[in-house]
């Protein structure tokens, strides 16, 4: 019977020390990678939901609400800015292109978004059936929403006020669905796209102007740096919430941010910077879970060595009797040291297991994400690493004792 054989053999001898050993490591392991499948999955998807979009401008009001707000779609805007003040930012030479939003109302939950065609192709974004939406109250479904709700191609959506499930509005003005987007694991997945102009006929009833007199008011103006037609009129009276924009050089990413924060009604935000910013608040979070973690990993390691101390104790007279027979100074230690890396070994396994099963189960329960429990993050062969690491150390002192054990005072006492 080989070394790995026989330390195996041990380990079950002893099964409650064992189990403890393993549950205490495992536990510990689960929870450092957890977190590091969490967080690695997090940042892969703002940087996805992010990508292409250089700048985000909003009412004032706090930065990192309108990242919140306008990219990943979890929090209130800032309020509104003016189509005019919007249009003019975009003539600026700094600013290659920008997709306009206008944000406030939802269906069920699910939040309705003003647009133009290029914030769907921002995404990559691809028609499962039906078509894009339009200008006369048509709307196009993500996938996610559509299979929650058995939204359908012709199905009518009374949009509501806010993002609270059952609020009142607009009733007498429905969205007719037209197209149902493929699923792309992006934020397109839980959104509904409707035009800007629709956005605005919604409320139409709920606003007033100061209409002037004269067609001309009524004389379509074409914004392509926004990609959307509108009348005079509405250049004049209309607002939307937010613009995403492209820069035209990185000169613009140390310019445009002041020009705009300089304009009294319009408030820059950066989401590579404010992202980093959400992380280093929640990074304070992690950072306690992972300390937990590593206290659990300790806690193990000492179960490791009392475990073995405690089996050294009892095989004292086996281990005297596998000296006398020939077994080595060297194979003694050795016996005792596998011992104590196959509990690490067996722990670690468990710990990963529970880990990528509760990830997948978290993830397989989001519609809209296209990841499985099989996400690996390179960090993790550094928790392997350090878990031997650990076990090696907890075996090191047992297994040195049982090599200096004297056999001829040890068969004495037998």
């Amino acid at each position: 019977m080989n070394l790995f054989s026989l330390s195996i053999k041990n380990v079950f001898a002893k099964p409650l020390s064992s189990l403890l050993s393993v549950l205490l490591f495992g536990f510990g392991v689960a929870i450092i990678v957890s977190i590091l499948l969490t967080s690695t999955f997090l940042k892969n998807e703002i940087n996805k939901n992010a990508q292409g979009i250089d700048l985000v401008v909003g009412a004032k009001g706090s930065p990192l609400q309108i990242i919140l707000a306008c990219i990943f779609h979890i929090d209130f805007p800032t309020g509104n800015i003016s189509l005019k003040d919007a249009n003019n930012l975009t003539r600026n030479r700094l600013v290659k292109s920008a997709i306009p939003l206008s944000l406030g109302d939802s269906y069920q939950g699910y939040r309705i978004v003003g647009t133009s065609p290029a914030y769907p192709a921002l995404y990559g974004a691809k028609l499962k059936e039906g078509e894009w939406f339009g200008n006369e109250m048509t709307a196009t479904v993500g996938s996610a929403i559509a299979k929650s709700l058995g939204i359908s191609i012709g199905d009518e959506l009374e949009s509501a006020h806010g993002l609270a499930e059952g609020a009142g509005g607009h009733e007498e003005h429905p969205f007719k669905v037209v197209g149902i987007m493929e699923q792309s694991g992006s934020v397109m997945d839980q959104l509904i796209l409707v035009s800007i102009q629709s956005v605005w006929e919604v409320h139409a009833g709920h606003e007033t102007h100061d209409h002037e007199e004269g067609n001309d008011m009524h004389e379509t103006i074409d914004l392509e740096r926004l990609g959307i037609a509108v009348t005079k009129e509405q250049m004049e009276n209309e607002d939307i919430t937010s613009l995403l924009v492209k820069y035209r050089s990185p000169m613009a990413a140390v310019q445009l941010p002041r020009i705009v924060n300089g304009t009294s009604n319009l408030q820059a935000a950066s989401p590579p910077y404010e992202t980093a910013r959400l992380f280093n608040i929640i990074g304070v979070g992690v950072d306690v879970v992972n300390v937990l973690g590593l206290v659990i990993i300790v806690l193990s390691a000492t179960s490791v060595f009392i475990a073995l101390i405690n089996s050294l104790k009892e095989r004292r007279y086996e281990l005297a009797i596998m000296r006398s027979m020939g077994a080595s100074q060297g194979k003694i230690f050795m016996l005792i040291l596998t011992e104590g890396i196959v509990l690490t070994i067996i722990g670690s396994l468990c710990g990963f297991g529970l880990a990528h099963v509760g990830f997948g189960v978290l993830v397989s329960s989001m519609e809209q994400i296209q990841t499985s429990g099989m996400f690996f993050v390179s960090d993790e062969y550094y928790v392997v690493l350090g878990s031997l690491g650990v076990g090696i150390f907890a075996s090191i002192i047992p297994a040195f004792l049982a090599y200096k054990a004297d056999i001829s005072e040890t068969l004495s006492k037998a």
